[in-house]
């Protein structure tokens, strides 16, 4: 049983960056695929990015490419969301997913594990 636990929201103006980070507090995670997701009040959970196990492969949502990099440290057990550039519909509740498969999916139904989300507000 893997448990995840998200950390670095918080308030940024326009334009500033942030960077989340995902832990593994229980279980490990080196052979997973892993993803963000984000929530916004009254909308969907949807996809941000995701990368495989090795880091060698990632894929990013249309909205947040060549803004948003995911990354990971295995020998850490976490995984990382350096937002850049950031806009106001950036602003979310951000939830790092871990599959049981090592390939990832942009799929919300294809993650097993879940952490309980960081806020990130972006200020105009």
């Amino acid at each position: 049983q893997v448990q995840l636990v998200e950390s670095g929201g918080g308030l940024v103006q326009v334009g500033g960056s942030l960077r989340l980070s995902c832990a593994a507090s229980r279980g490990t995670i080196e052979s997973n695929a892993m993803g963000w997701f984000r929530q916004d009040l009254g909308k969907e959970r949807e996809f941000v990015a995701a990368i495989n196990w090795s880091g060698k492969s990632t894929f990013y949502a249309d909205s947040v490419k060549g803004r948003f990099t995911i990354s990971r440290d295995n020998a850490k057990n976490a995984v990382y969301l350096q937002m850049d550039s950031l806009k106001p519909e950036d602003t979310a509740v951000y939830y790092c997913a871990a599959r049981e498969e090592s390939d990832f999916s942009a799929r919300r139904n294809r993650y097993s594990y879940w952490g309980q989300g960081t806020q990130v507000t972006v200020s105009s």
